[in-house]
């Protein structure tokens, strides 16, 4: 199974400290054990098509074995840590999970 998160991020937390923070924050997420696999990065310089959402500030794609080591990351104390520290840099989040 996949999960895909989208972080749209506040205006006045768009500075090079704050992303600098954010994307070690995601480094660390992608170190927990139950992740088969994992990337993170920035909307891709494609061609704009009316399809095409570019307007997020980070994306986070993850993928696990099954969903329940989906489910035992959701509750692991790293994802916690994550959401804890950078929560308040988000204007908006969305969750895309693909099984």
């Amino acid at each position: 199974m996949e999960h895909h998160v989208y972080f749209w991020l506040k205006e006045e937390k768009k500075n090079e400290a704050d992303r600098a923070a954010f994307e070690a924050g995601m480094g660390e997420l992608l170190k927990i054990e139950n992740i088969a696999s994992g990337m993170w990065g920035k909307s891709a310089a494609t061609p704009e098509r009316p399809v095409t959402v570019k307007s997020f500030d980070y994306a986070l794609s993850l993928k696990f074995d099954s969903l329940e080591e989906h489910n035992i990351y959701q509750d692991h104390p790293d994802h916690d840590v994550f959401v804890d520290s950078f929560k308040d840099l988000w204007d908006k989040v969305q969750v895309m999970d693909v099984g």
